[in-house]
């Protein structure tokens, strides 16, 4: 499973890294890690718009990472609720990328609803995210979709993923958010 990590990890870091994680995810590890950006990004030249905007979607990223990642049964210590973020920049683009393991099934649904809230405009977005707050049950892990829809309409960018094949019973999955420099 290491190599398999591994290789995930090295995906999802690329770019001037600011912050990279992999491990056991843990309410703690989530409060430090915004914690260091807060800091970090008080440090940094950009305009205070992108960073109030960079900051708002790290702390909805992560707290789907935390909140949704599933650990997978008879994995001990740090790989049984393993997950990886990366705060990096290129070329005047921040990027902050998460992966978890999902299971299988849940990947299909996860798929849909990211394609739905890819293909819709920014006036459609703000509608859809109204009407998911209005309408939606919210799910027994907190939410009903509105993490992803509130980042797509924060950033203006469409989402990026993948899925890895694990196993039978779980995917790795990578979430990939872009947030431009200039505003």
């Amino acid at each position: 499973m290491s190599f398999f990590l591994n290789d995930c990890y090295d995906r999802m870091n690329q770019g001037e890294v600011i912050v990279a994680y992999k491990g056991a995810i843990s309410a703690e590890v989530i409060s430090n890690t915004l914690s260091l950006i807060e800091s970090k990004l008080e440090e940094a030249s950009e305009q205070t718009g992108v960073k109030k905007k960079l900051y708002n979607v790290l702390v909805e990223s992560l707290q789907n990472l935390f909140h949704h990642v599933d650990a997978i049964n008879g994995m001990g210590g740090s790989e049984s609720n393993f997950g990886a973020f990366v705060l990096s920049k290129k070329d005047q683009v921040f990027r902050i990328s998460t992966g978890n393991f999902i299971r299988t099934d849940k990947s299909i649904i996860l798929k849909e609803k990211i394609d739905k809230i890819n293909s819709l405009s920014k006036e459609e977005l703000k509608d859809f995210y109204k009407f998911v707050l209005n309408n939606q049950s919210f799910s027994a892990k907190g939410g009903g979709g509105l993490g992803l829809i509130d980042i797509a309409r924060k950033t203006g960018n469409k989402l990026d993923y993948k899925f890895y094949h694990y196993n039978t019973e779980f995917d790795f999955f990578n979430l990939n958010v872009f947030i431009n420099e200039k505003e």
